[in-house]
């Protein structure tokens, strides 16, 4: 069965301190998810900034309404560039999702580039076609609309979000 991959970049007029404070802070992630997942951090030692080894154990509900238990990894941390979490347990068989930062004209450019495979053989492949591609579409999506609300929009800027 194939390895996918998602890509998706967002230009986001803060500086690079307060882009990383944010998007390294475990507790943020919920407000980036969308409200139909429930996403619900349920892990007691998490501690508030991602760092190499850190585990994270979420409740999520992402498709009719039956709970999923997910627990990452951030494997590596480089303070305001990037960071990497990797799925220990949960729905996919390989989750490997890298968040990148960079300085692009004065503005934050933060690029997700995620690897994943779906359980299941055929079966498998035959929900990622028919749900999965478009509910990770859908949340992407969701969160560049929720991050310029949260920190304010770039002129003619849209979403880009590349599967393959």
């Amino acid at each position: 069965m194939p390895v996918h991959s998602l890509k998706a970049i967002q230009l986001i007029p803060v500086s690079m301190e307060k882009a990383w404070d944010f998007f390294s802070s475990p507790a943020n992630l919920q407000a980036i998810t969308p409200p139909d997942f429930r996403f619900n951090i349920i892990s007691l030692y998490h501690g508030n900034k991602m760092y190499p080894g850190q585990i994270i154990e979420y409740k999520v509900y992402p498709l009719l309404g039956i709970p999923v238990y997910w627990m990452t990894e951030i494997t590596h941390v480089e303070e305001g560039r990037f960071f990497i979490d990797e799925q220990r347990f949960g729905p996919y068989s390989l989750w490997h999702h890298q968040h990148h930062f960079k300085i692009v004209d004065g503005h934050v450019e933060m690029t997700d580039i995620i690897h994943y495979k779906i359980p299941g053989w055929w079966a498998g492949e035959l929900m990622h076609t028919l749900v999965i591609k478009k509910k990770l579409a859908n949340i992407f999506a969701f969160r560049f609309r929720r991050v310029e609300e949260l920190f304010g929009k770039i002129a003619g800027q849209e979403a880009k979000i590349d599967m393959k």
